[in-house]
């Protein structure tokens, strides 16, 4: 883990900023997020600018400005042609939509479902889509956009940033090796996706039945 992250350090800087502004720019403006979520980079500049090789104020901005701007572009794509959008999706991204979820949590809270909806990856994806779409008013959706923009992108960034002096904390204080702590991440991950597993059978369940009726 160690030399991970001196290989993550030593990445020039000007490509962890990129990196940090372009994929959270691309998850809504392209539907890159349904396969590689945005704070994934951002982590990495949180991590690089406890490392020493970024000021986390410049991971920030750029994750702010990446976001803000993709999300902009999205509720803009989906104001300009609507619903229909999503529907012209390629096939695997269409897989992973889960439109309806989006379409409730736009119509029930509006503005409040751009800021909350940035927290969960699918709908970080498709709630500015479906803002436009809606036809909620640009004011509205441009200051929910930049409030929830900044609060995730800075909680992200500091993620990021402290979950690296943890590692080293923890190795150095209290023993804790390597391979220990790739286990308790292995762990993390399978039940993650075993919880995503069993919401997206029950999620199915009803459409089955209806189809068999």
């Amino acid at each position: 883990m160690d030399r991970l992250l001196t290989g993550i350090a030593a990445l020039p800087p000007v490509v962890v900023l990129t990196l940090v502004f372009l994929l959270p720019a691309l998850e809504s403006s392209t539907l890159l997020g349904l396969f590689i979520p945005g704070e994934t980079a951002v982590l990495v500049g949180g991590v690089v600018a406890h490392l020493g090789g970024l000021p986390l104020w410049a991971v920030i901005v750029a994750a702010v400005a990446g976001a803000c701007l993709g999300d902009q572009v999205g509720y803009l794509v989906g104001r300009r042609y609507g619903p229909g959008v999503l529907a012209r999706a390629p096939a695997v991204a269409r897989r992973h939509l889960d439109l309806e979820r989006a379409r409730r949590l736009v119509a029930s809270r509006g503005a409040v479902a751009v800021v909350t909806g940035r927290w969960v990856a699918v709908l970080r994806v498709l709630v500015p889509l479906v803002a436009g779409a809606s036809g909620m008013p640009r004011p509205t959706f441009g200051w929910a956009n930049v409030t929830g923009g900044l609060l995730w992108a800075t909680a992200v960034s500091l993620l990021g940033y402290l979950g690296a002096a943890s590692y080293r904390y923890l190795e150095r204080e209290l023993g804790i090796g390597t391979y220990a702590l790739l286990a308790v991440i292995a762990v993390v991950a399978v039940l993650t996706f075993w919880r995503h597993r069993r919401r997206t059978d029950a999620g199915n369940r009803p459409r089955r039945a209806t189809r068999g009726r």
